[in-house]
C-alpha cells in the first residue's frame, strides 16, 4: 500500500483576489477588505501589505491607503461564498478526494500520483482560468507538512512557481530548517513564546524535539504536530465535515438602535439563517441563546450587554419555533434608553435526527412542520436565499451593515451579472 500524500490548495489574497476577477483593471492596484460596517482591515492583497496592517481601523489610515494608491473594499460575503464553492468543484474534479477546510483552502489526497508537481501546476492552471483565482499548492506526506510546504510554496513562489513538494526528505529537512516555527500550523503566538523558551525556534527544531515531552508540557495536538513534521501522519482527510456541536448568526447593526422593533427585525433575520444552517446539516437544536449589547469602545455611551438562555418544548429545526422563542428572550433583556450595537442568535444543544432520548409522552417536532420547512428549503435553494421568508425578515433592512464601499454580487444577483460591451 503507497504511503499517505496530501496537497494543501491554497487562493492566495483570497478576498482581495475575489475583488478582482471581475475588475481586471485591478490586476496592479493594491487591496484591502474591510470588516463588517467597514470597521477594519481584515484582508490584503500582497502588495497593499506595506501601507497597512492587518486590523487597523479603517477610519484612521484612510488617508494613508488614498497617498499610497490602495483601494478600500466593504466585504461582500456572497461573492466570496460564490467563488469559493467555484473554486473547491474545479479542484474535486481533478483530485482522487477533497476535504474544503476553509473558504479559500482544501486539503487533496496525492496518494499514488506519480508525477505530484504536475497535478499541481494543473491545478494552479484550471483555478485560474476558470475561476481568475491564483492558488499555490503544498504537497507532503502529512496535512501539517503540507501547510508548510504551501506556505513556502507562497514566499519562494518566483522560484517555484506556486507549487512545492516536499516529500523528498533533503528538501523537507530544508524547509523545516529555514520556516520559524511560528509558522507551523498549530502554532498560535503564545505556545510560540513557551517553545521559543524551550530553544525551539524552526520547524525543524519543533520536529526534533521529544513528543512525550511536548505532550506533558503543552497537549496532545502539540505532540501530534511534532510526530507530523517527521513525516508520520496523524490527521486523516476529512471528506465529509462533522456537524457544527453550535450555529452562531450575528453581525453589528449598521447604526445605532434605540427602539426594539428594528431590534426584533435583527434577531429574526439572524435566527432565520441560523436555522437554514441547521437543516442543512441536519440538526435539531434545543437551546437558543440570544444576546444584545451597545458598543464597547466609545466613552460617552452607555455599556449594556445581556443574553439569555431559551429553552425549547422539543428538539426542532422550525424557523417559526425558534424565532418565536429568540424573540420571546429578547423581551426578557431589553432594555429601553441604550444605544444598541449588535444582536446574536446562538443555537445550541444540536444533535442529529434520532439522537435525543425523550420519555414515550413528550411533544415532538410535527411532519407537517418538517413538510413545511423542506418547501421553503427547497424554494430557497432554488430561487435564492430570502425569496420566501418569515414576515419578520425585511427585505432592505434600516439597521442593516453598513458596505459603502461594496462591490456588486456578479455572481449571486440577476440584476448585478457582469455586462460586456462590445464595440
Amino acid at each position: 500500500m503507497a504511503d499517505a500524500v496530501f496537497a494543501l490548495i491554497d487562493c492566495n489574497s483570497f478576498y482581495a483576489s475575489c475583488e478582482r476577477v471581475f475588475r481586471p483593471d485591478l490586476s496592479r492596484v493594491p487591496i484591502v477588505v474591510l470588516s463588517n460596517n467597514d470597521g477594519c482591515v481584515i484582508a490584503r492583497s500582497a502588495d497593499a501589505k506595506p501601507f497597512v496592517k492587518m486590523g487597523e481601523p479603517y477610519h484612521q489610515i484612510r488617508g494613508t491607503l488614498q497617498r499610497n494608491g490602495v483601494l478600500a473594499f466593504s466585504s461582500n460575503y456572497a461573492l466570496y461564498g460564490d467563488i469559493s464553492e467555484r473554486v473547491m468543484t474545479i479542484i474535486e474534479s481533478l483530485v482522487p478526494a477533497l476535504e474544503v477546510y476553509s473558504i479559500d483552502e482544501a486539503f487533496a489526497d496525492m496518494t499514488g500520483i506519480a508525477d505530484r508537481e504536475q497535478l499541481g501546476r494543473r491545478i494552479r492552471a484550471q483555478v485560474l482560468k476558470l475561476a481568475g483565482m491564483p492558488t499555490c499548492v503544498g504537497i507532503a506526506q502529512t496535512k501539517t507538512l503540507a501547510k508548510l510546504a504551501n506556505h513556502a510554496a507562497k514566499r519562494w513562489q518566483k522560484h517555484y512557481g506556486g507549487v512545492m513538494d516536499i516529500c523528498d526528505p533533503e528538501r523537507r529537512d530544508k524547509v523545516l530548517r529555514a520556516l520559524p516555527v511560528d509558522e507551523v500550523w498549530g502554532v498560535g503566538r503564545r505556545v510560540n513564546e513557551h517553545l521559543t523558551a524551550m530553544g525551539i525556534k524552526t520547524a525543524w527544531d519543533l520536529a526534533q524535539a521529544d513528543p512525550w515531552t511536548l505532550r506533558k508540557k503543552f497537549s496532545v495536538v502539540v505532540e501530534k504536530t511534532a510526530r507530523e513534521l517527521r513525516g508520520i501522519p496523524c490527521l486523516a482527510l476529512e471528506e465529509t465535515a462533522p456537524p457544527k456541536q453550535e450555529i452562531c448568526s450575528s453581525r453589528a447593526f449598521g447604526e445605532r438602535l434605540y427602539e426594539i422593533e428594528p431590534i426584533r427585525e435583527a434577531v429574526a433575520t439572524y435566527a432565520t439563517r441560523a436555522c437554514e444552517k441547521l437543516r442543512a446539516q441536519g440538526s435539531l437544536c434545543k437551546k437558543v441563546r440570544v444576546a444584545i449589547r451597545t458598543g464597547m469602545f466609545n466613552p460617552d455611551e452607555a455599556k449594556f450587554a445581556k443574553g439569555i438562555l431559551c429553552e425549547l418544548p422539543y428538539p426542532s429545526d422550525d424557523t417559526r419555533l425558534i424565532t418565536r422563542a429568540a424573540l420571546q428572550g429578547l423581551e426578557a433583556i431589553f432594555r429601553p434608553g441604550h444605544a444598541y450595537a449588535k444582536a446574536e442568535v446562538m443555537l445550541l444543544d444540536l444533535r442529529q435526527q434520532g439522537e435525543f432520548t425523550d420519555d414515550l409522552f413528550a411533544e415532538a417536532q410535527s411532519a407537517a412542520a418538517e413538510r413545511v420547512m423542506s418547501v421553503l428549503d427547497e424554494i430557497n435553494g432554488r430561487w435564492g436565499r430570502g425569496t420566501l421568508r418569515p414576515a419578520r425578515v425585511p427585505v432592505a433592512p434600516g439597521w442593516g451593515m453598513k458596505q459603502e464601499l461594496k462591490s456588486p454580487n456578479y455572481t449571486t444577483r440577476w440584476d448585478q451579472l457582469w455586462r460586456a460591451r462590445c464595440k
